[in-house]
């Protein structure tokens, strides 16, 4: 435990004391404009106290460097990503760095030492759950970190950006209520996802407005890939009872859904609706056009870029979190049950 109150201080027991980030105490020391007033008085209080040896004022180099960090590389989601990312980094005068790290242990450290290596500006990490000790090691970069569409629960030392999930998956099943379809079934998400559970939330919630009890055979895992629609989908259809409309999950999931469903000789949207979520480019294409729910990938990205750009700048009143609007986007895959 740190002694408080005698002695000169280290940066980090000033941090430690007030509050506040290592970055934070350093802005205040060489008199930085962008840092709260009461912040600051804080601050400049306990250096008082602790009798700390002001250096002269010197200004980090700017490397010019962004790094982006995804789990995997393989997906749409992560493409719009990184388009996002790199059209607010490249007007700002930034570079990027796309890595793809699992971060279960054994690649963290040396990541961690290229990043010091190269001394990146900031760090945009893509849909990780973190624990209190890579919190830790990341900080310890002494460099902003915002999170995009993370998982769970980062805590309040990290900025997130993502996107209404609740309210999006509502908006879909709303839709196919609207249309008359009363036995709906639901390929989930991955469930480690903050996401997955929101959507499922906001799915059952509209079906509880409307007065339906859910059956839980309507209701089936997945992982957000295609492979994991086309078996949820295909065990849905087996059902003896089917759904007259699924929603995906996600729009990859819907893909393989459609797959399962021509097998099984099913028209789409004639015998079978299909509802996905995120939009996609393959959304607008595949006939028929798939009806889902727009998350705003691309604009996640870019406020989770530009968030970045006004920590780097020194501003202290970002909020902890953005949650960015969905929209329903109709298209060919959704029509009125054949049996209402």
């Amino acid at each position: 435990m740190t002694k408080q109150g005698t002695g000169r201080a280290t940066i980090s027991e000033i941090a430690l004391e007030a509050g506040v980030s290592v970055p934070t105490v350093s802005k205040v020391l060489n008199g930085h404009a962008h840092v709260a007033a009461e912040t600051r008085a804080r601050v400049e209080e306990i250096i008082a106290r602790r009798d700390y040896a002001r250096r002269p004022a010197r200004r980090r180099k700017k490397a010019g460097l962004i790094d982006l960090v995804f789990p995997g590389l393989k997906s749409e989601w992560a493409l719009e990503i990184i388009e996002g990312v790199e059209r607010v980094a490249q007007d700002a005068g930034y570079g990027t760095v796309v890595s793809s790290l699992s971060l279960d242990g054994s690649r963290i450290q040396p990541w961690l030492a290229n990043m010091a290596e190269r001394k990146s500006d900031g760090l945009l990490m893509a849909v990780y759950e973190l624990n209190a000790k890579q919190i830790q090691r990341i900080k310890s970069l002494g460099i902003p970190v915002v999170l995009i569409d993370p998982v769970g629960q980062p805590g309040p030392d990290l900025m997130t950006v993502g996107a209404a999930n609740w309210e999006g998956a509502f908006s879909a099943a709303e839709h196919l209520l609207a249309l008359g379809h009363r036995r709906i079934g639901m390929i989930g998400g991955r469930p480690d996802l903050q996401c997955s559970s929101a959507r499922e939330d906001g799915h059952l919630a509209a079906l509880r407005r409307a007065g339906l009890v859910m059956d839980p055979e309507l209701v089936v895992p997945g992982d957000f890939s295609r492979e994991a629609g086309e078996a949820g989908a295909r065990k849905l259809l087996e059902l003896a009872d089917p759904p007259t409309a699924i929603f995906a999950g996600n729009d990859e999931q819907a893909l393989g859904a459609y797959r399962a469903a021509r097998k099984a000789g099913l028209r789409i949207p004639e015998d079978l609706s299909i509802i996905g979520f995120d939009d996609i480019p393959a959304a607008d294409w595949i006939e028929p056009g798939l009806t889902t729910v727009r998350q705003p990938v691309v604009h996640m990205a870019e406020t989770a870029m530009r968030a970045l750009l006004r920590y780097l700048d020194g501003d202290e009143e970002l909020p902890q979190r953005i949650e960015l609007g969905t929209e329903l986007v109709i298209r060919g895959s959704t029509a009125p049950p054949a049996k209402a």
